[in-house]
């Protein structure tokens, strides 16, 4: 399951949903291979609206690594990276 946090201060509606869109992207990925019970919840920030599709997947890439880790998913976790770049 994955959810979003997208305010309004990342923008108007049209803004927040290209954003949510472009997460939903990056996300995919992490969901097919996720283990299962694993809820997922991204929150943007107002800088996601002017952020290039290289720095938003760079971003969550690590931001996915860093929370896998403290899982104990890492292994998955670099898989899923590779899958995407």
């Amino acid at each position: 399951m994955c959810g979003f946090v997208v305010s309004k201060a990342v923008g108007n509606a049209v803004t927040r949903n290209l954003v949510k869109r472009r997460l939903r992207e990056l996300v995919a990925p992490v969901i097919a291979a996720r283990p299962q019970g694993l809820s997922i919840v991204v929150r943007a920030l107002p800088s996601a609206a002017h952020t290039s599709w290289a720095d938003l997947a760079r971003d969550y890439e690590a931001a996915w690594e860093s929370v896998a880790r403290k899982l104990g998913v890492a292994d998955e976790a670099e898989a899923t990276a590779e899958g995407t770049s």
